[in-house]
């Protein structure tokens, strides 16, 4: 959430940023009128407040003289009514104002590509070649499902469209995978969490899901529990409500779980395929820092998460997202893309993002600093990485042309010794 003294102070600032990200000058103008309207609410209730207080005493000096108090009463009992009034007319008003401002997205950092769209995104640096093959490369689903470690039609038939089964060495893959990563982090200094995969309202607002992306999620137990979209829900919550020492600070952490998502508004937009699911495994980075820490920090982290894939020797490029493009609660924004032979192109895999202290004001996650003052964290959150999508690229980009695939080199290890799936060891209980 935005400092709302900050958008009072330098409303024509917030708006020039904010029109970057779409956001009309009306919104902010709404913001503010509701914030004028609070305040001269307040201030007409202290008024009337005194106004209280001067008839208690007017009630308690006539009682003393053992005088009527009835037209003191009277008054006491007329404020009182108004006061109620106003009272309820505040509540209202601070209900809107917070749902408005719970609206605002994150103000993009100093050198943010600016577009609406994600056209004119940054390329930072391209690490790595794409393989020449001398044969057609397959898409990842072709190959998996040819090798029989995908299984997208019966995942269908259970759960439907979007859902798919892992058999075989496909889940061990996919083990293979998240294990490699975590392993990897916690070398890098983050600590392992294994976190709820359900969470409450006050939660998915804490990092910003809420109230805007309500569709984007799928709620259970009515509208206060929501199977998460990311790990770095239950992470970034962590501390919410708290005070982090400060000799703490920074935090890092890392989780796997899984990823639930509606994909709302995602038909006919990678239909087939590991790369848009409903659900699907995730390697979350989430650190907390002090403010004049976390720019350094989001390098390191997408230094760490670039670290999976130069291991896994993928092709890839970094690009810094546009002021359209970025999350809602970002500041700016790294992804990274893996090349994908198949589509002839660079697809997402993870994105780093510095959230300043927008989250931490949702979740009043502070820290009190050297004078004892107490300040806001930086949060900052990056997929360490999509597991799905690594697995899709490893297939298309280590595989050969009788449908066999290599196993990474540092997978291997994590194979018990397996350099290759074939047809003939894939599927164990299959006879081929």
């Amino acid at each position: 959430m935005l400092d709302l003294k900050k958008i009072r102070q330098e409303p024509d600032w917030y708006k020039e940023k904010l029109a970057t990200r779409g956001v009309e000058a009306a919104e902010i103008d709404s913001v503010l009128g509701l914030d004028v309207k609070r305040r001269e609410l307040l201030q007409e209730t202290e008024q009337l407040k005194a106004q209280r207080n001067e008839a208690s005493k007017k009630i308690g000096e006539a009682k003393r003289n053992q005088e009527s108090a009835d037209d003191a009463i009277a008054e006491m009992q007329a404020v009182a009514e108004k006061i109620k009034g106003l009272d309820e007319q505040v509540n209202a008003v601070d209900e809107q104002l917070h749902n408005e401002l719970s609206c605002l997205p994150n103000i993009p950092h100093e050198g943010v590509p600016v577009s609406l769209t994600e056209d004119g995104a940054k390329e930072l640096r391209v690490v790595g070649q794409p393989r020449q093959f001398d044969f057609e490369p397959k898409h990842h689903w072709d190959i998996g499902e040819q090798l029989g470690i995908l299984d997208f039609d019966r995942a269908a038939k259970v759960s439907g469209a979007r859902f798919v089964y892992y058999v075989g060495l496909g889940a061990q893959l996919e083990r293979a995978v998240y294990n490699f990563m975590l392993d990897e982090h916690m070398q890098e200094g983050y600590t392992e969490v294994l976190p709820p995969y359900i969470v409450n309202a006050q939660s998915m607002y804490g990092t910003g899901q809420f109230p805007k992306f309500k569709e984007d999620v799928y709620q259970v137990n009515g509208e206060n529990m929501t199977l998460i979209p990311t790990a770095e829900v239950p992470l970034t919550n962590y501390y919410r409500g708290e005070v982090i020492p400060e000799g703490d600070l920074p935090i890092r952490v890392t989780a796997l779980s899984p990823s639930f998502r509606s994909e709302a508004g995602a038909a006919g937009r990678d239909t087939r395929g590991l790369i848009r699911m409903h659900q699907f495994n995730k390697v979350e980075m989430v650190k907390y820092t002090k403010p004049e820490q976390s720019w350094k920090e989001l390098e390191m982290m997408t230094a760490n998460a670039e670290n999976i894939l130069k291991k896994l020797n993928l092709p890839y490029h970094v690009i810094t997202l546009t002021t359209g493009d970025m999350s809602f609660t970002a500041s700016e924004t790294h992804d990274l893309e893996l090349w994908m032979p198949a589509q002839n192109k660079y697809r997402e895999v993870s994105s780093c993002s510095n959230c300043l202290d927008f989250q931490a004001r949702r979740m009043h996650t502070q820290y009190r600093d050297e004078n004892g003052k107490l300040q806001y964290v930086h949060t900052l959150n990056g997929s360490g990485l999509a597991v799905g999508r690594t697995v899709a690229a490893i297939l298309e980009n280590y595989q050969n042309e009788d449908g066999s695939v290599d196993v990474p080199e540092v997978l291997v290890p994590y194979f018990h010794g397996i350099t290759k799936i074939t047809k003939e060891n894939a599927v164990p209980f299959k006879k081929h």
